[in-house]
C-alpha cells in the first residue's frame, strides 16, 4: 500500500514536539509571583520588625515660635488639606507631656539638629525618656554634673548586675520553694524561702540611692530614680560598630527575655517556648491517631459505602472553622474531662481548678483534633501510592498481613505521613482562635517546664506567638508604638514555622532515601 504511505518530509515533521502553548509560562510565572510575594512579606517584616531595635538618631527640632522638640522621626505624611506635609515624631516623656507622639508641620520647622548629648532612656515606669542628663545626685543630695554620663553608665552596669541576680533568685529559688510549700508543710523550705527573700530585699536596697536630674528639650526638669532605668544610650554620639552592638543586644533581649509593660516591652521568650512546645506535643498526639486511622481506612476496613461516607466526613472536617474546634475543646476537654479529673484526683484543691481550666494539654489536644484530618488524608494518599505487587510479593514470601504492613508498606509510606505532619505543624503553629478558649494566656512569664516533678506541667497556661501578636496589635493602649513589636513577632513566628517545617522535611527526605530502590546494572 505505497499509496497510503506518508511522505518522508511529513513523517519527519510529525516527530517534532507539539507546542504546549502559553500554559508552562503561566505556571512558571505564577510560581515566580508567589515566591516574590513571599519574599516581599518576609522583607517587610524584617525591615519593620528588626529596624525597631536600631538606635535611630534623635532630632532636636526648633520651631518658628521659639519652642523646641526632641524626638525620633517616624514618617512624613501629606496633610489632609493638601497644604504641606507633617512629621510624626516619637517624643516619649509621657510623664511630662502626657503622650509620646507629636505631629509637626514641616512649614513650622525653623531648624533641625542632632546634638550628641541627647539621651534616650528606657524606664520601668512611664516608658522612654528623651532629653539631656544634667546631673547625678547621690543619696545625700550631692550632685555630680561633670562626667555625669560616665558615672551614670558605671552605676547602671552595677544595678543591672544586681537586677539579674534578683531575677535569678526569684526564678530559680523562690518560685520552686513556693510550689514546694503549696504541696505541704516543709520547715526547711520555709527557712530557705525566708533567706532568699531577705537576699532579694538586700539587693533591692543596693539598687536604691542615686537620682538622675533630667531635662527635656523644652526645659522641663525631672528627678528620675536610677533603679527605674533599664537602659540608656546616646544615639547621636554612637558610631556604626556601637549601633550594631546595641542592635544585636536589643534583638537578643527580645528573644531571651520575658514580656513587661502589658506585653508592649521586653521579650517574647515564653511565647517562643510555648509555641514550639505546643506544636511538638500536638505532633506527638496527632501522628499515631492519624496514621492508624489512615491505615484502617485504606488497608483494613471493607471498601464499601460506609467507608466512602467516612472518607467524605474526614475531608469535610478539614474545612471546619478552627473556632468550632476551640468550642469543642472547651466543652469536652476542659469542662468535661478536666472537670472530671479535678473531681476524682484534685478534690482537695476545688473550687480552684487544676485540669478544669485551659492549659497546655487541652490546647495541644484541640489542635491535634483540628489537624487530624490532614494526617489521615496524607496517610491514605501515601498508602494508595504503594504498588500492589509490593503487598502481593510480601504475602507470597510467607509474611503475614501484619508483617507486610509493618515491614513493607508502612516504611514506604513514611514520607507521605511526614508530609501530613508538616501540613499539620504549619496550620497549628499559626492558629489563634481555638487557643483563646483552651489555654493560651496574655502573660505567663514562667514556661511550663521547670525542675519540679513531673518537670513538664501540662495543666499550666502558656504564651503563644500568634496570640501575642493579636494581643499587642488590638488590645494595647498605643497601636502606633506596638506596631514594630507586631512586625518583629510576626517575623519570628514565620521563622519558627519555617524551622519546624524544614526539620520535618529533612527527616522525610532522609527516610525517603532509605527506601528508594537501587538501580539495576
Amino acid at each position: 500500500m505505497k499509496g497510503l504511505t506518508a511522505p518522508r518530509w511529513f513523517a519527519g515533521r510529525a516527530r517534532l514536539p507539539r507546542g504546549e502553548g502559553p500554559w508552562p509560562w503561566l505556571v512558571a510565572g505564577s510560581v515566580a509571583l508567589s515566591l516574590l510575594m513571599l519574599l516581599a512579606l518576609v522583607l517587610l517584616l524584617a525591615v519593620r520588625g528588626l529596624g525597631h531595635f536600631w538606635p535611630s538618631p534623635v532630632a532636636l527640632v526648633s520651631l518658628e515660635d521659639g519652642s523646641q522638640l526632641a524626638g525620633v522621626k517616624v514618617r512624613e505624611e501629606r496633610r489632609f488639606d493638601g497644604a504641606g506635609s507633617e512629621w510624626l515624631l516619637r517624643t516619649a516623656n509621657r510623664d511630662l507631656e502626657g503622650g509620646i507622639w507629636q505631629w509637626v508641620a514641616v512649614d513650622a520647622i525653623e531648624s533641625v539638629s542632632h546634638p550628641q548629648d541627647l539621651v534616650v532612656m528606657s524606664r520601668t515606669r512611664w516608658g522612654d525618656f528623651i532629653g539631656r542628663l544634667v546631673a547625678l545626685e547621690d543619696a545625700s543630695g550631692n550632685q555630680q554634673e561633670q562626667a555625669a554620663w560616665n558615672a551614670f553608665e558605671a552605676r547602671l552596669a552595677e544595678i543591672q548586675a544586681l537586677r539579674d541576680e534578683r531575677d535569678r533568685l526569684r526564678g530559680d529559688v523562690v518560685l520552686p520553694l513556693v510550689r514546694r510549700l503549696e504541696r505541704g508543710l516543709d520547715s526547711e523550705a520555709r527557712e530557705r524561702l525566708a533567706a532568699a527573700n531577705a537576699r532579694i530585699r538586700g539587693l533591692q536596697r543596693q539598687m536604691i540611692g542615686e537620682t538622675l536630674i533630667l531635662e527635656s528639650a523644652d526645659g522641663q526638669r525631672l528627678a528620675q530614680p536610677i533603679e527605674q532605668v533599664l537602659r540608656a544610650w546616646r544615639p547621636n554620639a554612637m558610631s556604626l560598630p556601637d549601633k550594631l552592638g546595641a542592635w544585636s543586644r536589643g534583638v537578643w533581649r527580645f528573644l531571651s527575655e520575658g514580656p513587661r509593660a502589658a506585653n508592649t516591652g521586653g521579650g517574647v521568650w515564653p511565647a517562643i517556648f510555648g509555641t514550639v512546645l505546643m506544636v511538638l506535643l500536638m505532633s506527638v498526639l496527632v501522628t499515631p491517631f492519624g496514621v492508624l486511622a489512615g491505615i484502617y481506612l485504606n488497608e483494613v476496613a471493607h471498601q464499601g459505602r460506609l467507608t466512602r461516607v467516612v472518607r467524605i466526613a474526614v475531608r469535610n472536617l478539614a474545612g471546619v472553622p478552627s473556632i468550632v474546634y476551640g468550642v469543642f475543646g472547651l466543652g469536652v476537654f476542659v469542662h468535661g474531662i478536666g472537670g472530671t479529673l479535678d473531681t476524682w484526683f484534685f478534690s482537695d484543691q476545688l473550687p480552684s481548678p487544676t485540669f478544669g481550666t485551659g492549659g497546655l494539654l487541652w490546647a495541644s489536644l484541640t489542635l491535634a483534633l483540628l489537624t487530624l484530618p490532614v494526617v489521615i488524608v496524607a496517610t491514605e494518599e501515601g498508602l494508595a501510592r504503594v504498588p500492589e505487587h509490593q503487598r502481593e510479593g510480601a504475602l507470597a514470601l510467607g509474611a503475614t498481613r501484619l508483617e507486610m504492613l509493618a515491614r513493607v508498606v508502612l516504611p514506604m509510606t513514611v514520607p507521605a505521613m511526614l508530609t501530613g505532619v508538616i501540613l499539620a505543624v504549619a496550620r497549628a503553629a499559626g492558629e489563634v482562635a481555638p487557643l483563646m478558649l483552651v489555654g493560651v494566656a496574655k502573660l505567663a512569664p514562667q514556661v511550663p517546664v521547670d525542675g519540679d516533678f513531673p518537670f513538664l506541667h501540662l495543666d499550666r497556661k502558656f504564651m503563644h506567638l500568634g496570640y501575642h501578636i493579636f494581643d499587642v496589635a488590638f488590645h494595647g493602649g498605643d497601636v502606633q508604638a506596638a506596631m514594630p513589636l507586631v512586625y518583629a513577632t510576626a517575623l519570628l513566628l514565620v521563622l519558627v514555622i519555617l524551622v519546624l517545617n524544614l526539620t520535618a522535611i529533612f527527616l522525610r527526605h532522609h527516610l525517603k532515601m532509605r527506601h528508594v530502590a537501587l538501580p539495576r546494572h
